[in-house]
């Protein structure tokens, strides 16, 4: 296209320096070629050096090498050659030195018992003096052939003369009309939206380990009518997450027919809840609180957080400390190093107090004032004559926001329950990140639903130290028999 653009504005003249042109273009120019192009005159050196100026721009535009990114380049547009390398591990993996060892525990059954004897020497062949010393070895494994359970029920109908119509028993065992049972649904549900297995895979496994045949499209529709009977504990999971003292929220990029949408997380110890909405403002965050939350919200920096009324909030320190690294790989003024450098020790020295053993608000009141006034120095960006304090653009920036934000920087060191980062909030959304990858979000607006109801379900049970199959299959086989689908289990006594 570049080419085409200045040969139709080249006089005709220089049409004979097109095959040098196409060269120059490709990279492929030689000396002979170049010296050719010379001897033709200023015109046609302006012309190929123009010609190849635009290739070289229109080459840069694909590609942003590091030095061209901000703190707002999403990191997939960052090529990887481009990218730092990591940092070396700071401490050797594993269990220090003279730690306990750890073995897997001993099974609570025994199914067989299995002698072994030796009937001559195996290395002479020599006969054996039998002994009565010995010892037992446990192995674990699964049987080789592991076959589904096939059961034909056979439903007798009956005519009752006062109700004048047949009735039959229910069968509890599987959905109405389906021909899958309970676990077999829970099962592969749960490989998929709980441990981001395609479907592919998941018809895989089943069909060559477990001997089961399935179909992609009868697991779709198994999977729909299993998250509408549990839509009562996806709103009842939400209820209680806006019920929490203590919430972490987070959100990252999801696609529902193509389009953008965004998975937004709220969870702590004992729920998480996954909501997919095409908004990633307010509106959505709105829809899900209501217009406040009487708990405390830890979240990052992202705006729309803000237009929640809470009770408190902390923002996650951890975003803080990295945008400051990213910063330094850009910035090199001395301003910025020297407000980096105290901002960095103020927000180490809070999380170094919080983390002591003997922490508590009432025993280091003095030390959270001194934080809290380093903190109001720190964010000073304007004098009372309305100066400017600092001439950086990064420095004012963040001063300005830590002006705004001041209240809600430290209150983990009031409320010891409240920690200082949101990580938490990140490790409950990487499931879905990892699915998304695997499986390309949702290609209908069904499968969105169905994705957030049988996602919050899932990890909510692990949180709680459920089993989510027996969970589940229990579950079912309670609603189908009552009518009425029981509570979501409470966590157990390890995770409550």
């Amino acid at each position: 296209m570049i080419y085409a653009t200045i040969v139709a504005r080249t006089p005709t003249a220089f049409e004979p320096v097109d095959a040098i042109v196409r060269a120059a273009l490709r990279g492929e120019l030689d000396e002979t070629q170049a010296r050719q192009l010379y001897s033709r005159g200023a015109e046609a050196v302006t012309f190929i050096l123009t010609a190849m100026a635009r290739r070289l721009a229109e080459l840069q535009s694909q590609t942003l090498p590091t030095s061209a990114a901000t703190l707002s380049t999403p990191s997939g547009m960052i090529p990887v050659y481009a990218k730092p390398a990591a940092s070396s591990r700071r401490k050797k993996p594993g269990a220090k030195d003279g730690h306990p060892g750890v073995r897997r525990a001993r099974p609570e059954r025994i199914d067989r018992t299995i002698e072994h004897r030796l009937k001559h020497c195996p290395d002479c062949g020599g006969r054996l003096q039998r002994c009565t010393r010995s010892r037992t070895r446990i192995i674990e494994d699964i049987p080789e052939e592991i076959t589904p359970v096939v059961t034909e029920h056979t439903i007798h109908r009956d005519y009752c003369p006062q109700c004048k119509k047949d009735v039959e028993p229910v069968v509890t065992e599987a959905m109405p009309g389906a021909i899958l049972g309970h676990h077999i649904v829970g099962l592969t549900s749960w490989f998929h939206y709980g441990l981001g297995i395609t479907i592919a895979q998941v018809i895989e496994i089943l069909g060559y380990h477990l001997q089961t045949r399935l179909t992609s499209g009868g697991l779709i529709d198994a999977w729909r009518r299993l998250a509408e009977v549990l839509l009562q504990w996806y709103e009842q999971i939400a209820e209680e997450a806006k019920q929490s003292a203590v919430l972490h929220a987070d959100e990252t990029g999801w696609r529902v027919e193509g389009q953008t949408h965004w998975l937004w997380c709220f969870a702590n110890h004992t729920v998480c809840y996954y909501m997919i909405d095409r908004c990633r403002g307010s509106p959505a965050l709105q829809k899900f609180f209501g217009e406040a939350f009487a708990g405390t919200l830890i979240h990052d920096f992202w705006a729309p957080y803000e237009s929640i009324e809470t009770a408190d909030r902390q923002y996650c320190l951890v975003h803080l400390l990295r945008e400051l690294e990213k910063v330094d790989e850009l910035n090199t003024s001395p301003e910025w190093q020297a407000f980096a450098k105290k901002l960095r020790r103020l927000i180490r020295d809070g999380i170094r107090l919080r983390k002591r053993p003997d922490f508590t608000p009432q025993r280091y009141a003095r030390r959270i004032r001194l934080i809290d006034t380093r903190l109001t120095q720190l964010a000073q960006w304007q004098t009372p004559d309305g100066r400017v304090v600092y001439r950086d653009a990064d420095a004012l920036r963040l001063a300005k926001r830590l002006r705004a934000h001041w209240d809600h920087l430290f209150t983990f060191l009031d409320k010891p329950d409240v920690p200082f980062d949101n990580n938490f909030a990140e490790r409950q959304i990487r499931p879905a990140v990892i699915l998304r990858k695997n499986s390309q979000s949702n290609r209908s607006q069904q499968g969105a639903a169905t994705q957030a109801v049988l996602m919050t379900v899932y990890r909510t049970l692990k949180l709680r130290g459920h089993n989510p199959t027996k969970s589940i299959a229990a579950a079912l086989q309670n609603y189908l028999a009552t009518g009425e689908l029981s509570p979501i289990p409470a966590p157990t006594i390890a995770n409550g």
